[in-house]
């Protein structure tokens, strides 16, 4: 069957549209793959699923990561911990074991409901907050705080910035704040794609039938790339940005040295692994100047 005109040129013009390339950063949709109430049930069950690395990383390495984290920070009855970005609790509910005074922020209302009910259930006292953590205010002061599996990289300059004041704000003099990110070898390792297919991951995106478009976009000089998913169901179509700055040690000395922290170490990874330079992830440990 031959397509008209009409058809023609509306199909050819929503194809440049999907295949559309956006400036850095230019829209903003973490909300989206956080919030909605299918999208999040999918994101618990790969956070929960302790085999895989998707929404965090599997359970062998967060088990390796929390003894290291406490031991490196001497975590006890007198810490005080925030973890931004802590879906349901893998890193909160360990803190609070060992005794900290434990926040928790995240803007999966799934994620958080979750970790709530674990902390019920272990007779835990922890402090969670649903909500966009560059958003978040709170009068309490922290002497640590952690922001783990690269949720850095999926925020603007504007963002981080944004966010590494509000760290700096909320700890103590002396504090410590603990994040990884993607190394420039994860970008030089990616490459530009359009592929589409029906019912991505097992209808990860709806219940109802679609068909999802994928852009993977590089941009060389920001050292940005650009996972870009159109979402077509019958009803409706979404567009999703998920963005992913990479860093260099100097790069992410340089944010954290503008935002008044003194760098204390680099690691390749937030189980303190020694730094190599061909590591994917770098970790840094950053202290708030003792003024």
């Amino acid at each position: 069957m031959e397509l008209n005109n009409t058809m023609k040129t509306t199909l050819f013009g929503a194809l440049e549209e999907i295949n559309s390339r956006p400036a850095p950063f230019e829209f903003y949709t973490a909300d989206q793959l956080w919030t909605d109430d299918h999208t999040s049930q999918k994101m618990l069950a790969f956070h929960l699923d302790e085999e895989i690395d998707l929404s965090s990383r599997n359970k062998a390495f967060v088990d390796r990561s929390v003894k290291w984290i406490v031991s490196h920070f001497g975590i006890g009855a007198h810490t005080r911990v925030a973890d931004f970005g802590c879906g349901p609790g893998l890193y909160t509910t360990p803190f609070a074991g060992h005794d900290a005074d434990v926040t928790g922020i995240d803007f999966s209302a799934r994620s958080i409901k979750y970790a709530q009910e674990v902390a019920d259930r272990e007779g835990l006292k922890i402090d969670y907050h649903r909500q966009n953590y560059l958003e978040f205010q709170t009068e309490k002061r922290f002497d640590l705080i952690t922001m783990i599996f690269c949720d850095f990289c999926a925020l603007s300059q504007a963002q981080r910035t944004t966010l590494l004041a509000s760290f700096h704000a909320f700890l103590k003099p002396g504090g410590a704040v603990l994040l990884d990110v993607h190394s420039f070898n994860v970008f030089d390792g990616r490459e530009e794609v359009a592929t589409y297919e029906r019912n991505w991951l097992d209808h990860f995106w709806s219940p109802e039938e679609y068909y999802s478009f994928l852009n993977i976009f590089k941009y060389d000089r920001e050292k940005v790339t650009l996972d870009k998913y159109t979402i077509i169901e019958q009803t409706r179509t979404r567009v999703i940005y998920n963005w992913l700055q990479y860093f260099s040690r100097d790069t992410l000395r340089e944010e954290l040295e503008k935002s008044g922290f003194e760098v204390e170490e680099f690691y390749s990874d937030v189980a303190g692994t020694p730094f190599s330079p061909e590591s994917n992830d770098i970790a840094i440990v950053a202290r708030k100047k003792n003024t």
